[in-house]
């Protein structure tokens, strides 16, 4: 048989065949630590492995099963359906039967299964029929039925640093057997400190490259220049778009403006504008945040929010960004208030709670003759015909329901002229209403 049906990619032959090899993961393989004593022990449990890409899930779940000497079947939940769980069940069944031995049913990207197919795993994850073990980039807490989760020890599985990256590379290029050794690469520390930062926490991925800039070099030597050449933008940053990775992000983007950190804040805009991150989903969160977090305590933040967005719409990227950048740095500079935000909550609340309560005639308009014979507007004071356009005591609410006091201004920026106005008009209302 020809070589190239022998082919494994590198990312797989140099995946460690023991525990005391695996690279990374310390605070779950480390002695002492749960999982590695199960491993040792051969002791099998049902779990989901939960994380980034390249992080060894499934080189995990290869172990464990090594380990525990139990028959290794694979799903990928991208490709299959109720019909091949049903055959791996009775797969599992069968070897049972011959063996008396154990089955790892390992289900990549679990997270994919929808909840019928889901529920299909559960009776045989209860009785013992399969060992489960899934692996996941998403929140198994938002991805996985409640049932199943149940049936399962979740284990978070962290990106790699980059002196572990590093490690995996040296070990790739030394080793004779199934690495690059046979090759007689070239290359020195910073070019492995190169790859190992643009890997970004990802072994697969530093594997990968490696063996591509291998096959590319034409004198044996691996430099920074070939590397560049092969990543074209020098960037292969993990961003996942619409998952867990994403979400975070964004978070820790707004809660930094909130937290009044500009650097910080540019750091996680500058972050997922890197990953490919479309830049108005960014200014819409950012025109949100003016509102949320800033509020009348800078009523001017908004307005440079909406400029930013204008701008993006005119200039497009890279140029728009900026303006972006701009308003960032604004808002997180900014006096801080969420007076409004707390009020509008407050306010839709009692909506919901009180149902459609008549608005009282007074406040109702009046364009008809039946209308006005009907008291719509009467007694309407027209508050610009007041002192300060002011008409104290009048009451806005509901005839029905009490007044509320929704918006309490906090005493930064803005709002704290706010404030005094409005315990001034408030005390007139106490005096008209004597």
């Amino acid at each position: 048989m020809g070589r190239e049906n022998d082919y494994r990619p590198l990312a797989d032959r140099m995946r460690p065949s023991s525990i005391e090899n695996f690279i990374g993961q310390k605070h779950i393989l480390g002695i002492g630590k749960p999982l590695r004593r199960a491993i040792e022990q051969g002791s099998l449990h049902s779990m989901i492995f939960w994380g980034p890409p390249g992080t060894g899930k499934t080189t995990l779940a290869k172990l464990i099963s090594k380990s525990c000497d139990a028959q290794f079947l694979t799903l990928s939940a991208v490709l299959s359906g109720v019909k091949d769980i049903r055959a791996a069940i009775d797969q599992a069944n069968k070897y049972r039967d011959v063996y008396n031995k154990d089955t790892i049913l390992f289900v990549d990207e679990a997270h994919r299964f929808n909840k019928s197919q889901q529920d299909a795993f559960l009776p045989y994850v209860e009785n013992g029929t399969i060992v489960f073990i899934g692996a996941t980039t998403e929140n198994p807490s938002f991805e996985l039925n409640n049932a199943l989760l149940s049936r399962l020890r979740v284990y978070v599985l962290k990106s790699l640093e980059i002196n572990e990256i590093s490690e995996i590379i040296n070990q790739a290029l030394t080793n004779e057997v199934n690495g690059l050794a046979a090759s007689k690469l070239k290359t020195d520390d910073s070019v492995i400190m190169k790859l190992a930062k643009v890997a970004d926490g990802d072994a697969r991925r530093a594997l990968n490259l490696l063996e591509i800039t291998s096959d590319l070099t034409e004198d044996k030597i691996i430099t920074k220049k070939l590397i560049n050449d092969v990543l074209k933008d020098g960037s292969l940053r993990r961003f996942d778009k619409g998952g867990e990775a994403f979400y975070d992000q964004i978070s820790a983007l707004h809660k930094a403006v909130r937290g009044s950190d500009p650097d910080a804040s540019l750091y996680w805009f500058a972050r997922m504008i890197d990953g490919g991150c479309d830049p108005f989903y960014i200014i819409r969160r950012v025109v949100r945040i003016a509102s949320e977090d800033i509020g009348n305590a800078d009523p001017r933040g908004i307005r440079l929010a909406l400029d930013a967005w204008e701008a993006q719409e005119r200039l497009g990227s890279p140029e728009g960004e900026l303006a972006i950048a701009h308003a960032i740095v604004y808002l997180a500079c900014a006096a801080k208030s969420n007076a409004v935000y707390k009020a509008f909550n407050s306010a839709m609340k009692d909506a919901k709670e009180f149902g459609s309560k008549d608005v009282p005639l007074h406040l109702r308009n009046a364009p008809t003759k039946l209308m006005k014979k009907l008291d719509y507007g009467k007694d309407y004071q027209y508050a610009h015909n007041e002192p300060d356009a002011y008409v104290a005591g009048e009451h806005y609410f509901p005839d029905d329901m009490e007044t509320k006091k929704y918006y309490h201004p906090v005493d930064r920026g803005l709002e704290i002229k706010i404030a005094e106005k409005l315990a001034t008009l408030r005390e007139r209302d106490k005096e008209a209403n004597k």
